[in-house]
């Protein structure tokens, strides 16, 4: 995991968005700031995270509540998907000492 800052200035201004989506972002616990000399920074491997989201909301005009539920699905669905491909090993496992 990177722990590389970006200020949050920097992306709003290469993104074209304001402080308040990002606020809005942490509201809804979608990201973590970093508070750190009364500046919010946030960590680069959250970068990918964050242009998924702001595509969402703004090509798709999705709110935040329906990013949230994306969000936390496509998490579920990650999770469900690394347990099926664990399961697959075991039977083949299992399928092997027949």
């Amino acid at each position: 995991m990177s722990k590389y800052l970006i200020p949050i200035q920097k992306i709003c201004e290469t993104y074209q968005v304001s402080e308040l989506f990002f606020e809005n972002l942490q509201e809804y616990n979608l990201i973590s700031l970093i508070k750190e000399n009364n500046e919010f920074w946030i960590e680069e491997n959250e970068l990918n995270k964050i242009e998924k989201i702001m595509r969402l909301h703004f090509d798709l005009d999705i709110n935040m509540e329906g990013i949230d539920v994306i969000i936390s699905l496509l998490n579920k669905i990650n999770q469900l998907n690394k347990e099926i491909s664990f399961l697959q090993k075991q039977l083949k496992i299992y399928e092997d000492l027949q």
